[in-house]
């Protein structure tokens, strides 16, 4: 998908599925489960207690990178080891820290998603 320099009703609804992808992303506690898992398998029991947050938080997370095709399980026995499905992925996130490198990590001054913002989003109006 080429992303193209003018934003139309029409183009904006063609990002939809990289908004969701990062979106997917966006969580702090996502972001963490994904570079646990470009180590190798994790159950969520391992999760739990490596990122010390409940059981249920960690699987529903889990559950999230499950439905966007981020991450599968694998069953043995009694117990689910989940990976990444996609390789890709790693690499995507090597070429975000190599931008936010060469930005002197100014995203984290973002007045909409840097630290201390109120996390509202830009509407299709306010690009405009």
């Amino acid at each position: 998908m080429a992303i193209q320099r003018v934003v139309s009703a029409a183009s904006c609804s063609q990002l939809n599925p990289a908004v969701a992808l990062f979106h997917s992303l966006s969580d702090p506690t996502r972001l963490s489960i994904v570079k646990r898992m470009a180590g190798g398998e994790v159950r969520v029991g391992d999760l739990t207690r490596e990122l010390g947050l409940a059981q249920s938080t960690v699987s529903a997370h889990v559950a999230c990178l499950r439905d966007c095709g981020l991450v599968e399980g694998r069953m043995e026995r009694r117990s689910v080891y989940y990976s990444l499905s996609r390789p890709e992925l790693m690499d995507m996130l090597a070429h975000a820290e190599v931008l936010l490198a060469a930005t002197g990590n100014a995203v984290s001054l973002c007045p909409n998603y840097g630290t201390g913002s109120t996390g509202a989003a830009l509407t299709m109006e306010d690009a405009q």
